[in-house]
């Protein structure tokens, strides 16, 4: 089952630097461009536009990658 989200959750997830948390500030249920690259997302397999609590960047994450920050 694929992880909903909506927008205002705080959600974390991994990267590079390591863990990462953020509040979400879109959702995208169909292909939308980012970056200059095209996300893939579907009503069933949304996309996740999130604001990092840190550095206030926005990254694009599928709920598959996220988790509920505590």
């Amino acid at each position: 089952m694929t992880r909903r989200f909506k927008i205002g959750d705080h959600v974390s997830w991994n990267s590079e630097a390591g863990r990462v948390s953020g509040t979400i500030i879109a959702v995208h249920t169909s292909d939308f461009d980012y970056k200059g690259h095209t996300h893939h997302a579907t009503e069933d397999d949304p996309q996740y536009e999130i604001k990092s609590d840190k550095t206030d960047h926005v990254a694009a994450h599928k709920g598959s990658t996220l988790d509920h920050a505590k």
